[in-house]
């Protein structure tokens, strides 16, 4: 574990001076392919602090949006408050390999933002990032805010795009790889992130604290066969018999059974997460915010119902019996699709309603820094702060509120489209 404050105060104009190595040690290199000289965007080369290459790192203008971008993305280290725990990096570049690492190797400041460079990786707000065309692999001081966001235009789109400044030397910084087809920015890049992320870890503390929980009612089960249940018994048995009585009876009828465990390790697991995020200054973990997770989980429910679908479930789905022929060519490509959209409704509304609630806190907070823009109005900032926080406190209640919501309509809906597989019709 590891924490470094960060120095606002510092001087940002001064040359950069990197721990063992110097720009003599690369003057065999020819910089000319793969880097170049960089001014700060617009023109604006004295706005804010500009570092060596000219990289205005702080525009003196607060973004609210940015900001709650940051603190719902899936992060390379675990802030607990201002501390950065480093965790494990798997990185795989193609044709090269894999680079196997701590994130503490960057020595990252209190934001997540990283002072070293290691085998051309970088830590720029939490998120590892490569740069193909660094000169060296070796650990290297780049110093306080030689990493910057720069707004650019890519494939039409606005988006930022990080630079690293080395010698005087701007660098272009590679994201890592995502799978989303171009909807959010991503893309494949030059490497694969298989690391232990904070969601990741978190997933993990969670799973072990569920199965401590459940090995101990267990073993208080079997020692308490026949009595009253008791503590922890007593607050988690009305859950159980709610979900089986009301989810998995209604919906699944007399194989009910088969498919409660199923449906309570789902409830339970998604609750769980949801409740892990709403700990304050625990990381503020958005597993269930991601997509990546909650395509999983509709993933696993996909196979779970459609494994699982009796002749008649797959007779409508293909070819509806007792309807003119003429609609089912209208019908049968419609339920085909819903095969698929069934599992991608599950994926979405869990991602965007946790996702929404994480944002909307990060906002209302954020209320104090846009009214007091940036501390230079008092009146704005101390204003702003009782109707933030009591704005904040109310969206905690609804998040807590949301996070049984969630884990309840997931698991109710996955109920009903295995409900609807494996139901017996009598024509």
């Amino acid at each position: 574990m590891y924490a470094q404050n960060h120095d606002h105060d510092h001087d940002h104009d001064h040359d950069h001076q990197h721990a063992g190595s110097s720009h003599d040690d690369h003057s065999g290199h020819d910089h000319s392919d793969h880097a170049e000289e960089f001014h700060a965007p617009d023109g604006h080369d004295d706005a804010g602090h500009a570092n060596a290459c000219g990289l205005v790192h702080d525009k003196g203008e607060f973004d609210p949006g940015e900001l709650a971008f940051h603190h719902v993305s899936d992060q390379n280290v675990y802030n607990i408050g201002p501390l950065q725990i480093p965790l494990p990096c798997f990185m795989w570049v193609p044709k090269e390999g894999f680079d196997i690492f701590s994130s503490g190797k960057f020595n990252a400041d209190s934001h997540g933002n990283g002072t070293k460079a290691y085998k051309k990786y970088v830590l720029h707000e939490g998120l590892v990032q490569r740069i193909p065309d660094f000169p060296t692999d070796d650990l290297v001081d780049i110093g306080h805010h030689a990493v910057v966001g720069v707004k650019e235009m890519v494939n039409d789109k606005e988006r930022t795009v990080s630079y690293l400044c080395y010698d005087g030397k701007k660098y272009k910084c590679d994201d890592r790889s995502t799978l989303d087809f171009g909807l959010f920015g991503g893309g494949i890049t030059s490497f694969h992130d298989l690391s232990i992320t904070k969601n990741v870890l978190s997933m993990g503390i969670v799973v072990f604290l569920l199965s401590l929980l459940f090995l101990k009612l267990a073993k208080a089960y079997r020692n308490r066969e026949g009595m009253a249940p008791n503590g922890m018994q007593g607050l988690i048995e009305p859950v159980f018999v709610f979900i089986q009585d009301e989810v998995a009876k209604p919906f699944l009828g007399a194989k009910w059974q088969k498919f409660l465990p199923f449906l309570l390790a789902i409830f339970f697991f998604i609750l769980g997460l949801n409740l892990w995020g709403q700990v304050p200054f625990l990381g503020g973990s958005n597993v269930t915010g991601s997509l990546s997770v909650t395509f999983v989980l509709a993933i696993i429910a996909f196979f779970v119902i459609n494994l699982n679908g009796n002749k008649d479930y797959w007779k409508h789905v293909f070819w509806m019996p007792g309807v003119p022929a003429w609609v089912k060519t209208i019908l049968t490509p419609v339920e085909i699709l819903g095969v698929f959209i069934k599992p991608m409704t599950l994926m979405l509304r869990l991602f965007a309603n946790i996702t929404a609630g994480h944002m909307v806190l990060v906002v209302f907070v954020s209320l104090i820094f846009v009214f007091s823009k940036n501390g230079l109005s008092s009146i704005g900032g101390y204003g702003t702060v009782i109707p933030s926080a009591l704005l904040s406190v109310f969206m905690m209640a609804i998040e807590l509120l949301v996070a049984f919501i969630q884990a309840f309509v997931f698991t109710i809906l996955t109920a009903s489209y295995i409900g609807a597989a494996t139901e017996e019709h009598h024509h």
